[in-house]
């Protein structure tokens, strides 16, 4: 397995692959893997003949009084986590080389980015997109993998990479949980043992608001009320959105039936303590 920490290094790597007429598929992370990013990368191998996989703390999509600094990283058990699950190529730059000295470019997008975690986060998007979209054409694979746990960075990617023309297929892949159903998640080391057992009351929540949709509720106000009313329940934990959008475009919407490709997104953020955790369910109209 290549270890990189170079962006033309890496770049002709992959160059030369595709030259030889390999399909590269390519999982962008921000590190301290788990079994969600393991999940990607065996998606991303099924398919392609090699994997790469960035592993860089992006700085320009924290606010100034997020985690960047305590955002946790452990390089070397990325690293082995990589190899032991086949990965080709490991692209891992500091700062310095993904953001050179004078860097003034960023890429924004109007709509998608507002909603959401958009509302509480308003430059996240914009460092998100930047990032990714320099990944891109440094390592120029034909598919790119998320978790839909991100659901709403799942939505901007593929809308950034359709806009500007990107040759890469972008892949969404299912939401990995822990076995009581905790969504898996970087964060959750921040969590001691009694926010832990808290934080259930996300994958909880969100199970009751299916539950509703499944029985036939098309009313977003009522499945929002639903999975509000489980929230309440937990003392520990703080909303910060509960809201159910158009998956197609992140629009809000009052009734699933006007979600315009029959995807319907019901997301969460909820603080645990100091921590802010995410969730969400993708609702599929049936057709016809």
């Amino acid at each position: 397995m290549i270890i990189s920490e170079k962006k033309e290094e890496t770049r002709n790597q992959v160059k030369e692959w595709k030259r030889q007429g390999f399909r590269v598929g390519l999982v962008p992370t921000m590190g301290y893997l788990h079994e969600g990013h393991q999940s990607l990368m065996e998606a991303a191998k099924r398919e392609n003949d090699k994997v790469a996989v960035s592993v860089f703390v992006n700085p320009t999509q924290f606010g100034p009084n997020e985690d960047f600094a305590s955002y946790p990283r452990d390089f070397e058990k990325d690293a082995a986590l990589c190899e032991k699950t086949g990965v080709d190529l490991v692209f891992h730059p500091d700062a310095g080389e993904m953001y050179g000295e004078g860097f003034c470019t960023y890429v924004d997008m109007e709509g998608l980015t507002k909603e959401l975690c958009g509302k509480s986060r308003p430059i996240h998007f914009r460092g998100v997109q930047t990032v990714v979209s320099k990944l891109f054409h440094i390592i120029p694979a034909d598919k790119a993998y998320f978790g839909q746990k991100d659901a709403q960075q799942l939505a901007v990617i593929k809308r950034m990479a359709c806009d500007m023309d990107m040759d890469i297929e972008i892949v969404g892949c299912p939401i990995v949980r822990e076995a009581d159903g905790l969504a898996k998640s970087s964060r959750n080391t921040y969590l001691n043992a009694e926010e832990r057992q808290a934080a259930l009351v996300l994958s909880r929540s969100l199970a009751a608001g299916r539950k509703l949709a499944e029985a036939g509720e098309r009313d977003a106000s009522k499945v929002k009320k639903r999975i509000e009313e489980v929230l309440g329940e937990e003392e520990l934990a703080r909303t910060d959105y509960v809201e159910i959008v158009d998956f197609a475009d992140i629009t809000p919407i009052e009734n699933f039936a006007e979600a315009k490709k029959g995807e319907v997104l019901c997301a969460i953020a909820v603080y645990i303590g100091k921590t802010r955790l995410i969730d969400n369910f993708i609702f599929q109209l049936q057709k016809g």
